[in-house]
């Protein structure tokens, strides 16, 4: 290993337990979900819109590749960084992807992630957390905003950013065929 391999995984292992005493250190109320991005906490509440999205994009994911597909919904996941504690909306995992031994999933094995806007998180999906997704080379990220209606689809990951950025207004297909197996219909998405 070159030394910059070496400060690489020391600061990864710095990241992880600075994340972890300030998970530890939290009370997050019921009904909210709590994440850490660049190393500012973020609490928000779930509303009802927010959710039934999610279960939609969770309900096609199970239509798509069965009952039994590894999907995680507001779970911590560790990602590339200054200390990115984030809880996706939904997350699908690779097949083989397994808990690391803190119970915890790797963002090596995301291949798709969505998050549904909230007014006052909406700057960090489509900024901070969109970059630590491309630099952890997740495949397709999906941000649904039901204030405008619209789906915007990330592919292509490179040097922190997506090369290709598609906008879908609700009612029409988001197509993912080509890199995940999946056309999502947003014709029922509820809007707020």
């Amino acid at each position: 290993m070159t030394v910059v391999e070496n400060d690489r995984i020391a600061m990864a292992t710095i990241n992880e337990q600075i994340l972890d005493e300030m998970f530890d250190q939290m009370t997050v109320p019921e009904g909210y979900k709590a994440e850490i991005v660049e190393g500012a906490v973020y609490m928000s509440p779930q509303r009802h819109v927010h959710w039934q999205t999610i279960r939609k994009i969770v309900r096609a994911l199970e239509d798509t590749f069965g009952p039994d597909v590894l999907v995680a919904s507001d779970e911590r996941i560790d990602f590339p960084g200054h200390l990115n504690g984030l809880a996706p909306d939904v997350a699908k995992l690779r097949d083989n992807a397994e808990l690391d031994w803190k119970g915890h999933w790797r963002h090596q094995d995301v291949e798709f992630i969505a998050e549904v806007i909230s007014k006052d998180t909406a700057k960090n999906d489509y900024g901070p957390k969109k970059t630590a997704y491309a630099l952890a080379e997740v495949p397709v990220y999906l941000i649904a905003d039901p204030y405008v209606g619209k789906c915007r689809l990330f592919t292509q990951p490179k040097d922190g950013d997506y090369v290709s950025d598609l906008s879908i207004t609700y009612g029409g297909d988001v197509d993912m065929t080509t890199l995940l197996g999946l056309t999502l219909n947003t014709g029922e998405f509820p809007r707020d």
